[in-house]
């Protein structure tokens, strides 16, 4: 995949040229041609990656046609069609041309363009004889031009045919060099780090970024492959030069800089401006998870789109368009986007919709190379852990914090090595951050979570989560205790801490919406310890929670609040001390007002709670709102099965109330219930 300056997404090798308009006059065809070869030639101050023989060859050929096309362009009003029709063809090519060269230049895709130079030599003989094809059918007896612009086409034509466009015999000597470092990776030993030193040199590969970015570029080149299973040995191949940048990364570039900072603290000014509705699919109103573009335009969640074709549709839904073609392209710009604010909205919650790629496929390293680098890899950094400067030993929590990010066979080759003790020690340093945040990451693996609690680590991600240095390492303090009480016994350690949970409650009031986001997700996991619910009423959840209900304009931070509450209201305690805050009325107008399925859901469930718990002047006042009736039967229609379940429980509790009141037997005692005044 590459990036372009007006922020859409293809993949490398794929070149979506379009034929001109057959209706376009030749002053615009001839314009735009100009164009494409001025930016061709631009690229002449661009480092390429790979073939820069054949890109000068390119350059060449290309600067002596514009001088060709510009005589052209002053007799465009006395063009005949045929010479039109073949400038459209040349007009084709250098589209091609240009997203070729585009690929060779693109930063982050250079060892993947080495690897391929081959396949890149060989698309610029293709391209270039195209040209030369081009020109060859050009009607130049049709053309008024001077006899030094028909020499031009004639050398051209000579030059491309005698053009042998070879690959280049210095990208051929480093990947050799390549290929033979992920042999050494393959047997498990340490390659040579001057030959490393070589292929990095070739490719300009200067900084932990660059590494980084060629890191990022190789991920999202599997990402999309692991669904092609004829795709193995390629997969392969990404997978262990991926693993290879990995290992420079991490043992070659020591420092890391500013710029370094900002990949890693995952900048959130690409969100700035973004509705987070336009990034939901219009058929299921989630975020989207696999996003792709029809014909239209417009972008669907690919599960959605293909089900709504399945049943027989042919038009877009989103403008009933009808569509000449089902066919859709991945919007990578856009699922980038979604990957981010799914980062930066709460990353401890499992998203509803499937992913694009299931993280499972992560359990293995993809190859016996990549597999072996990570081990030597991990040594190298325990070594840093363990005897480094303090630098070092941060450097060492930043690769870890990275590597361990979406890779299950990372966090488990890590845990594995002995990583979780060392970086319990730097908690109490001024580089917490990225120690709490690596330490984040590694909590998702099962075997962690005994040796984070055994050694002593539940003190010391409380006292982050209390007193952390930095608000996104108390964002990920709460987060880290999520994963660790996904252990039965570990939710009990947790809810006994002294300052566990009044720590969450600190978070939710005075972080920011992350960091409230994690803390709420936290405090509803240790709800599933029932010895817990007592201990979140004492720390102050309740009026909290409501408070945030009242002022907060964030959907899932409310939801989060309402599924926490409605698991208090199962209890008398829970129920006393919401209806006492006087919220039944606030919770039926969320319930009237929320877009929010899940919202509804726990609203719902929340009454029905609070009826069963608060006694028959509960149930009285929700009887009194006949706005309550409309929402509650909508969810026997759209709501989920919970929801339904939960709300013909509601509407029955409130229809048994109406009909004991109006009953003829009014004289007899009335059934002894629970009686709490909410007002």
């Amino acid at each position: 995949m590459i990036r372009k300056s007006n922020g859409s997404s293809r993949r490398i090798f794929t070149f979506p040229a379009v034929h001109p308009s057959e209706s376009i006059s030749p002053s615009t065809l001839l314009n735009s041609l100009i164009d494409l070869g001025r930016s061709i030639s631009g690229y002449k101050s661009k480092f390429l990656a790979t073939n820069e023989g054949n890109a000068r060859e390119t350059f060449r050929h290309v600067s002596n046609l514009l001088v060709f096309l510009e005589e052209v362009r002053d007799l465009a009003s006395i063009l005949p069609d045929a010479v039109v029709l073949s400038l459209s063809e040349l007009h084709l090519t250098f589209q091609r041309l240009r997203y070729l060269l585009e690929d060779c230049t693109t930063d982050g895709a250079r060892v993947w363009m080495l690897v391929r130079s081959d396949q890149v030599a060989n698309l610029f003989r293709i391209l270039i004889r195209a040209i030369a094809t081009d020109l060859d059918v050009f009607p130049l007896g049709l053309v008024h031009v001077s006899k030094e612009a028909k020499d031009i086409v004639d050398l051209i034509i000579r030059q491309v045919r005698k053009a042998k466009f070879e690959s280049d015999p210095d990208d051929i000597r480093v990947s050799m060099d390549l290929m033979w470092v992920l042999s050494r990776l393959e047997n498990g030993i340490v390659p040579d780090p001057n030959t490393i030193k070589r292929v990095l040199d070739h490719l300009r590969i200067r900084k932990w970024s660059d590494c980084n970015k060629e890191v990022k570029f190789l991920d999202s080149e599997i990402g999309i492959e692991c669904f092609d299973a004829e795709k193995k040995k390629e997969l392969e191949l990404l997978s262990s030069l991926m693993a290879f940048m990995n290992y420079c990364r991490g043992v070659v570039f020591d420092p890391v800089d500013s710029e370094e900072r900002n990949q890693i603290n995952t900048s959130s000014e690409v969100l700035k401006g973004i509705n987070v509705d336009d990034l939901r699919c219009p058929i299921s109103l989630e975020l989207m998870s696999d996003p792709v573009t029809l014909s239209t335009g417009h972008t669907y969640d690919r599960g959605s789109i293909m089900k709504w074709f399945r049943s027989g549709n042919a038009t877009c839904p989103k403008t009933g368009e009808r569509l000449t073609t089902t066919e859709f392209v991945p919007n990578l710009a856009i699922r980038g986007i979604i990957q981010q604010y799914r980062i930066e909205n709460g990353c401890v919650v499992a998203e509803s919709s499937p992913k694009s790629r299931d993280i499972s496929e992560t359990v293995l390293a993809g190859s016996i190379a990549a597999e072996n680098a990570l081990k030597i890899l991990a040594g190298f950094l325990v070594n840093k852990l363990a005897y480094g400067s303090l630098q070092e030993m941060n450097k060492a929590a930043i690769e870890i914090r990275v590597l361990t990010r979406k890779s299950i066979f990372n966090r488990s080759c890590l845990v594995d090595a002995g990583t979780v003790p060392y970086l319990l020690n730097l908690l109490l340093s001024e580089d917490q951050e990225n120690a709490i945040a690596a330490l984040l990451n590694l909590s998702k693996h099962s075997k962690s979570k005994d040796i984070i609690v055994e050694n002593g680590g539940l003190d010391l991600i409380v006292h982050v989560l209390r007193k952390g240095i930095k608000i996104e390492s108390r964002q990920n303090a709460a987060a880290t205790l999520f994963y660790i009480a996904s252990i039965q016994e570990f939710r009990i350690l947790i809810g006994e801490h002294p300052g566990a949970l009044r720590g969450l409650v600190e978070l939710v009031r005075n972080g920011n919406d992350r960091a409230k986001k994690n803390a709420l997700i936290a405090i509803f996991g240790l709800l599933s310890h029932s010895g817990n619910h007592w201990r979140v009423l004492a720390a102050g959840a309740v009026p909290l929670l409501l408070n945030l209900l009242k002022d907060s304009d964030r959907e899932d931070l409310m939801t989060d609040s309402l599924a926490i509450l409605s698991t208090l209201a199962e209890n008398l305690d829970g129920a006393v001390a919401i209806l006492r805050r006087g919220a039944l009325q606030q919770i039926v107008g969320l319930l009237e007002t929320s877009t929010s399925r899940a919202a509804k859901e726990h609203c719902v469930s929340l009454l029905l709670a609070l009826c069963i718990n608060g006694g028959l002047d509960t149930v009285g006042r929700l009887v009194k709102t006949p706005s309550l009736m409309g929402p509650l039967y909508s969810q026997l229609s759209d709501g989920t099965s919970r929801a339904r379940k939960k709300g013909g429980a509601l509407i029955r509790v409130l229809h048994e109330f109406c009909e004991r009141r109006s009953s003829t037997s009014a004289t007899s005692d009335p059934p002894q219930e629970r009686f709490v005044h909410v007002w």
